[in-house]
């Protein structure tokens, strides 16, 4: 259904429609139906851009700090691998025994890891929900 209104418009814009209304296919009650529709549209989506603009802002602002903080941690422990390569004498390579022992320690430090990961613990800083770990 249709509603009649009665408009006050410049002088301009009423020159403008009247100008588009003559195109074949065209006319004036169309014209100013579709520019306000897409109007109302575009403003829709302008508060729903305004609504969702502050949480994408902290988000992005989140986002930084956590690349910045896996950053230093990569290089961090980058840092100590490095260290810990150069300090320790290598294994002599005839030495099954010492092997072993490398080979049983680090299937002990990833089972370690696994249920560390797996239950939110942490050996430093806080666990993922802000909460200090223990």
């Amino acid at each position: 259904m249709k509603v009649r209104q009665n408009l006050y418009i410049d002088r301009e814009l009423s020159d403008a429609l009247e100008a588009l209304a003559t195109r074949p296919g065209a006319n004036k009650s169309r014209l100013v139906n579709d520019a306000v529709a897409s109007w109302l549209a575009r403003r829709a989506t302008q508060e729903v851009d305004d609504l969702f603009k502050h949480r994408l802002d902290r988000l992005s602002r989140e986002q930084r700090l956590i690349r910045r903080d896996l950053e230093v941690l990569i290089e961090s422990l980058a840092l100590f691998i490095r260290y810990q390569l150069m300090v320790t004498a290598p294994l002599p390579e005839n030495d099954a025994a010492a092997i072993a022992l490398g080979h049983q320690r680090f299937d002990q430090f990833i089972g370690q890891l696994g249920r560390q990961l797996a239950t939110g613990k942490r050996t430093l800083g806080s666990d993922l929900d802000g909460k200090s770990g223990s």
